[in-house]
């Protein structure tokens, strides 16, 4: 097993130490001994080779045209194999101790072992230069890109930064990633996609067809590993990076700040952390602590962490909801304000009252009053109404009985 592990690690990786393959593949070993043991074994049956040793006293390993041969038989078809380092000799058919091992490798190496010690992935989850072509020519290389779903990191791609290059070169990375994060995907269109809202503009992007979702709003994210220099020169270099590279990781506001809405928008943000090598291997828990600031925020926090967005979608769905509850408020508390009052009682009106009269297209002669009080006014109106009508037919019948009466009278004189 542990053969094969390394014949893998130095399949993807190309080069590294006994000490980086420890940390890498078995960080729960004390040491690298057996590490260097299954090296020497894998170099006596001419799979690996020392290729030179570092000014560390670290001996540099490389797969030899066998051991390369082999490795890419045991790698995953999704994986792709680094190149073979030849082995050079001179005139005189010695070989001769490469020189081409820069500190930038040594720290890429470096970054994936402590990352992959910390649980963020297995050798597997790597993988090295990693090409991103853009329209106009360019093609934006990650030193890494880390795949750690369990660790919840889906994808990640990583820089690695010895405090060498112009921070306006880390600009100019974020720029290129971000420009082919929303490059439309084959036979997509984007126009049509921005019609059916932010998900489906994602999902008609090409860098969903070769990540997997990040379970997060944005892009895929972006780490920058600084090593090297003074800790004051790394932390000066972050906050530069910071401030010149705000327009890629920001996000933007939601609609209706005036309604109280703060969230961030960060669909279309590169999320961006920084941390640095030396931090990492300081810290007792590695690449799994709160060494991962995000650009942004002040605090230093886990990956997992850092890369949340507590103030996005989840802030403003809360926000969105309170700002309705409080106009659904102001809305009910301006119409209970202008509820009629019953002009005879003066009990406001129901819900059914009011709508009643202002449904009416005619106004009642009881329309000042409530419900209650307009029932006992028309009971009222109709208990005078039988009366009058009573009265007035007595008045009728008594009119005509003495009318019957005179004509009785008349007749019997003329007899």
């Amino acid at each position: 097993m542990r053969r094969k592990e390394v014949l893998k690690a130095l399949g993807i990786f190309q080069r590294a130490t006994a000490d980086q393959l420890w940390r890498m593949l078995r960080p729960t070993d004390q040491h690298d001994r057996i590490t260097r043991d299954t090296l020497n074994a894998l170099k006596g049956s001419g799979l690996t080779r020392v290729e030179t040793r570092l000014e560390s006293g670290h001996q540099l390993w490389v797969l030899t045209e066998k051991g390369h041969k082999e490795a890419k038989l045991l790698l995953p078809k999704n994986v792709r194999i680094s190149a073979l380092r030849k082995l050079e000799v001179d005139d005189e058919g010695q070989p001769v101790e490469a020189d081409g091992y820069d500190e930038h490798a040594a720290a890429v190496t470096s970054t994936a072992a402590v990352l992959t010690g910390a649980g963020y992935g297995t050798p597997l989850s790597w993988q090295t230069e990693i090409g991103h072509k853009l329209p106009y020519g360019y093609t934006q290389y990650a030193d890494l890109t880390m795949r750690a779903p369990d660790a919840g990191v889906p994808a990640m791609l990583l820089e690695v930064d010895r405090v060498t290059e112009p921070v306006d070169d880390l600009v100019d990375k974020l720029r290129r990633y971000r420009d082919w994060f929303e490059l439309p995907a084959p036979k997509g269109g984007r126009a049509v996609a921005w019609a059916k809202g932010e998900a489906a503009v994602h999902a008609s992007r090409l860098w969903p067809h070769l990540y997997p979702a990040t379970g997060r709003e944005g892009y895929v994210p972006v780490a920058f590993v600084f090593t090297g220099k003074t800790a004051a020169q790394r932390e000066s270099r972050m906050r530069r990076l910071e401030h010149a590279a705000r327009a890629y990781f920001a996000g933007t506001s939601y609609p209706g700040r005036s309604a109280g809405i703060t969230a961030v928008d960060y669909h279309r943000a590169v999320p961006v952390v920084v941390t640095e090598l030396e931090r990492i291997t300081a810290d007792p828990a590695g690449a799994a602590g709160a060494v991962w600031r995000r650009l942004g925020r002040q605090e230093w926090q886990t990956l997992p962490e850092a890369l949340d967005n507590p103030d996005g979608d989840r802030l403003y769905a809360v926000q969105w909801k309170d700002a309705r509850d409080r106009r659904a408020e102001r809305e009910a508390a301006e119409r209970e304000a202008k509820r009629p009052v019953c002009a005879r009682c003066g009990a406001k009106f129901t819900d059914d009252r009011w709508n009643l009269i202002r449904q009416d297209s005619w106004s009642g002669a009881w329309d000042d009053l409530c419900g209650a009080c307009a029932q006992e006014s028309v009971a009222r109106a109709e208990v005078e109404r039988v009366a009058r009508r009573q009265g007035e037919d007595v008045a009728a019948g008594a009119a005509a009985e003495a009318q019957t009466s005179r004509a009785r009278g008349l007749f019997r004189r003329r007899g």
